[in-house]
């Protein structure tokens, strides 16, 4: 039996950790976890002004996630990048 040493690139056959797999997506104000590391944010301009989103890695299984800080969407906050 060998193990692939190369973990999956693309979202969809990469497998999220118990935590992430807990979060809960496209609402805002809901928690991450305590493994999630922040990276860099950003500023988009909206039809409605600027949002700040910024980059998360999960130290556990790699998942990378952004955060949409959006005030007049309640619908933003957590998604994950490429998925």
């Amino acid at each position: 039996m060998t193990q692939d040493l190369n973990p999956p690139t693309d979202v969809a056959s990469r497998a999220l950790c118990d935590a992430c797999a807990g979060i809960q997506r496209n609402w805002r104000k809901a928690p991450g976890h305590p493994e999630l590391m922040q990276g860099k944010n950003r500023s988009e301009t909206h039809p409605h002004g600027q949002v700040t989103i910024t980059r998360y890695r999960c130290e556990r299984c790699g998942t990378l996630w952004d955060y949409e800080n959006n005030k007049v969407n309640r619908h933003a906050g957590w998604s994950v990048v490429g998925g």
